[in-house]
């Protein structure tokens, strides 16, 4: 019996999406962005368990984090940071990513990031070797939700 396996066309080209960044109301198209990858972690308890060995583990909250990597063209993150440094004031903002490959069978994805808030980032760069200077921002976030999702491929069901 033949398997069915994944197309090659379905995996997601990894440059076939869209960044976009809202803060205080404005947006912003994120087009100097390289990367980018957000997680939730779940944070677990261990359960002792009577009449076992070992211990149970039971979530009981998650956190999220993320990380972007950028050209260097944009000031609007240490923009964010200097306004915290001059008047303690901590911003927090949006990201919108949607994954979007026409060639791939499952349509796109959107996931929105909310109340983004920055670890820190890097003020100033200069790199004579350098072919074009590169950002980077690691970032917690509150809370996200998924209002698109990737359809199932045909091969998983």
């Amino acid at each position: 019996m033949q398997e069915t396996t994944m197309h090659g066309r379905d995996a997601i080209h990894g440059a076939q999406g869209v960044a976009w960044i809202t803060i205080e109301g404005n947006r912003y198209k994120f087009a100097q962005l390289i990367s980018l990858e957000a997680r939730m972690d779940k944070t677990k308890t261990q359960v002792p368990i009577m009449g076992r060995t070992g211990k149970g583990n039971k979530a009981t909250g998650w956190e999220g984090t993320g990380s972007a990597t950028f050209h260097y063209n944009t000031s609007v993150f240490r923009m964010l940071l200097k306004r915290y440094k001059d008047t303690g004031e901590d911003i927090y903002f949006d990201i919108q990513i949607t994954n979007e490959d026409g060639s791939a069978k499952v349509g796109r994805q959107t996931t929105i990031l909310q109340d983004c808030n920055l670890d820190g980032g890097i003020i100033a760069s200069l790199d004579a070797d350098a072919d074009y200077l590169e950002d980077s921002v690691d970032f917690t976030f509150e809370d996200w939700d998924m209002p698109e999702e990737f359809s199932i491929l045909p091969e998983m069901q």
